[in-house]
């Protein structure tokens, strides 16, 4: 999953600060019209290795490594388990076969922020999964929690990202390098954001597609 946003105050991008306490949380299913968001477990581990052992995932996700292994799996199991991941993560599987496409989820910035984070494998981009998932899950965080804004970013070639994050209504706030796992270094990222007074007048997310 994404994490905190580099320190860039001199480019009006929030200063780091240390993470409130993760605690576990019940994170309640979410459905959409193709899709079910669960928490990620055991059955997964074989086609989340296979599909995040893909550079062209791995670059465009901060923490991820890459190669990608079947044990690399089983940890991001484990410790999305144990809540040391996020305070939300979701798998991302089709509501009729169960399959298992991606993951998404969302960490806490402060007391009234939370960060979005998301991938997809591959063979499944451009097919409208990414912005459908991402409804529900921005959804379910104003509806449930007492957040105010959620914070989301993408790396400045990541074209189809950025689309993700326009169509959910998030507007630009700012750049920054940021460290990638697999990249071994800092890259450009852009840093959008989605307040609760925009998402109430958006949340007919059907004009958003």
């Amino acid at each position: 999953m994404q994490d905190e946003l580099l320190r860039q105050s001199q480019r009006g991008l929030p200063e780091e600060r240390p993470r409130p306490e993760r605690l576990r949380t019940d994170c309640p299913v979410l459905l959409s019209e193709r899709l079910v968001l669960r928490a990620p477990h055991e059955k997964d581990i074989d086609a989340l290795a296979h599909l995040a052992n893909n550079p062209n995932v791995a670059t465009m996700v901060s923490r991820m490594p890459h190669p990608y292994t079947v044990n690399d799996a089983a940890d991001f199991v484990r410790r999305a388990k144990q809540g040391g991941i996020g305070k939300c993560v979701y798998a991302i599987t089709k509501a009729e076969t169960g399959h298992f496409l991606g993951c998404c989820g969302i960490e806490p910035i402060d007391e009234q922020t939370v960060e979005i984070g998301y991938w997809l494998g591959e063979p499944h981009w451009n097919q409208g999964y990414m912005t459908e998932a991402a409804h529900v899950l921005i959804d379910m965080v104003f509806r449930t929690r007492d957040i105010e804004r959620i914070d989301a970013r993408c790396r400045v070639m990541n074209i189809g990202s950025r689309r993700v994050i326009q169509k959910c209504g998030f507007q630009f706030q700012g750049s920054a390098m940021f460290p990638s796992l697999a990249m071994g270094g800092p890259v450009a990222v852009e840093w959008f954001r989605l307040d609760r007074k925009t998402w109430i007048s958006l949340r007919s997310w059907g004009g958003m597609r």
